[in-house]
């Protein structure tokens, strides 16, 4: 997830509180100790979490070699780069280079532009407003949205039921939507769209805030590309909701439950493509079909056609790593 900073120079309470109450992950001030009093943030100040000068760079661009200059701070751990015209080239050139960049933005669409740039977008962005409308625009863009994901459709292969075992619930801090849910697999290579618990039906009262999402073992996909098993989901960290047309934001674990429960083994494959998952074998249990509508595990056969996503297999510590890894 990108970074959402909000400059507070000189200091101004109302943006400083604002700033916090829209859940920036941190402020830049003149100094720490004016913005401590109003809540619990990361400062970048000379006195701060992250120190100005020394943990984070501030670089304006005003040509090529300034731009260089930006792009080839490798000691820091962000740099924070404001563009006198704000132009996107530079950004592009500096994204191309370095996964530090914090642009400095005045609006909501110098925001989106710098999320963007390259597909990939910057690091992080800096706001510098006096409107604490503004904050609060951008913070919803910058906090919700993770972006899009590139799902395709998968063909289900074989449905068998496996035994009992133990499967994880994710309850968040959202109030999902139908169509929507999260991607798991039992590999990293390809993973299903597995469906929140949104839908009404005769066994269960809806909880729009759960997926209900496989067993212990398996990969979820994480807002930042990378994954995590099931099990080692803690409350406080951030998961990926996305739709079946890849459109994707991120949501806050409240709790997991694991309990033991009859499993259900599902396997599917596009074009070179195959995964598998293992559901609870439960009516309740759905996948996304491509028109963005819910199918039951109970109810799936094979050769129907549910939404997953191909990703680069082989995983250490949930980055994806270029060595020799054979999951099946």
């Amino acid at each position: 997830m990108k970074q959402f900073w909000v400059d507070v120079r000189p200091w101004n309470k109302e943006i400083a509180t604002t700033a916090i109450e829209s859940g920036a992950d941190a402020v830049v001030v003149d100094r720490a100790d004016d913005i401590k009093k109003l809540g619990r943030i990361t400062t970048i100040a000379p006195d701060g979490d992250l120190k100005i000068g020394t943990d984070v760079a501030e670089v304006s661009i005003t040509d090529k070699s300034s731009e260089n200059t930006a792009a080839g701070i490798k000691d820091k751990k962000f740099v924070i780069v404001t563009t006198s015209d704000w132009t996107v080239i530079p950004l592009e050139n500096l994204v191309a280079q370095s996964d530090r960049i914090i642009a400095k933005v005045k609006d909501l669409k110098e925001a989106e532009l710098a999320a963007t740039v390259l597909e990939r977008g910057v690091a992080g962005i800096l706001l510098a407003t006096k409107d604490p409308e503004v904050v609060r625009a951008v913070a919803q863009r910058m906090k919700a949205s993770a972006g899009q994901v590139t799902l395709v459709p998968f063909t289900v292969t074989k449905i068998t039921p496996v035994g009992m075992g133990d499967r994880v619930c994710v309850d968040t801090c959202s109030m999902l939507e139908d169509g929507q849910g999260m991607l798991m697999g039992n590999t990293s290579s390809a993973m299903l769209l597995v469906h929140a618990e949104t839908l009404e039906n005769p066994y269960v009262a809806p909880r729009p805030f759960r997926v209900n999402a496989g067993a212990v073992h398996a990969y979820i996909l994480l807002p930042d590309g990378k994954t995590a098993y099931l099990s080692d989901l803690a409350i406080g960290g951030s998961v990926l909701v996305a739709d079946a047309k890849g459109k994707a934001h991120t949501a806050i674990v409240g709790r997991t439950k694991i309990e033991r429960r009859p499993l259900l083994l599902v396997e599917a494959e596009s074009g070179g493509a195959k995964t598998s998952l293992i559901l609870q074998n439960a009516e309740t249990i759905r996948l996304v079909k491509e028109d963005g509508s819910a199918i039951s595990v109970v109810h799936l056969k094979k050769g129907d056609r549910v939404m997953g996503c191909a990703l680069e297999g082989g995983r250490h510590f949930g980055i994806a790593v270029k060595e020799t890894i054979i999951e099946k």
